[in-house]
């Protein structure tokens, strides 16, 4: 980490995803915004972050391994090596908290919010 100000990577996968740019700015946070998993990766390979802020999808169906939970996994596990000392914030919706244990099972989250997620809880979150 650095000592220059906090950094966050907000992943917006989803129109759902809540613009919280001012409560990260006004707790001196500078914002780097992803759009896709893709994206995000690519961002975290380039520089470390203080904060990823996410949007946890649970995996219902199985892919060719049947090995994946969500659509964080990959990046979770990147994670380990680009930028170990990130705090995850996962955003959930209601319906999908129950499959968030099996996610905390493999990599460690710093916070799951439920949706919707307001600039209190956010704020929280974060301090």
């Amino acid at each position: 980490m650095s000592t220059s100000a906090p950094s966050l990577l907000s992943i917006k996968e989803s129109p759902i995803h809540p613009d919280l740019s001012a409560t990260y700015s006004s707790l001196g946070i500078a914002e780097t915004t992803a759009t896709s998993m893709r994206r995000a990766l690519a961002a975290i390979k380039k520089q470390p972050f203080d904060f990823i802020v996410c949007e946890f999808m649970y995996r219902y169906g199985s892919d060719y391994a049947g090995c994946t939970i969500s659509n964080l996994d990959v990046m979770l596990s990147s994670l380990q090596k680009y930028s170990p000392e990130a705090r995850v914030v996962a955003l959930v919706d209601k319906a999908e908290q129950q499959y968030i244990a099996r996610l905390t099972e493999h990599f460690p989250l710093h916070a799951a919010l439920v949706y919707p997620v307001n600039p209190e809880t956010m704020h929280k979150a974060l301090s």
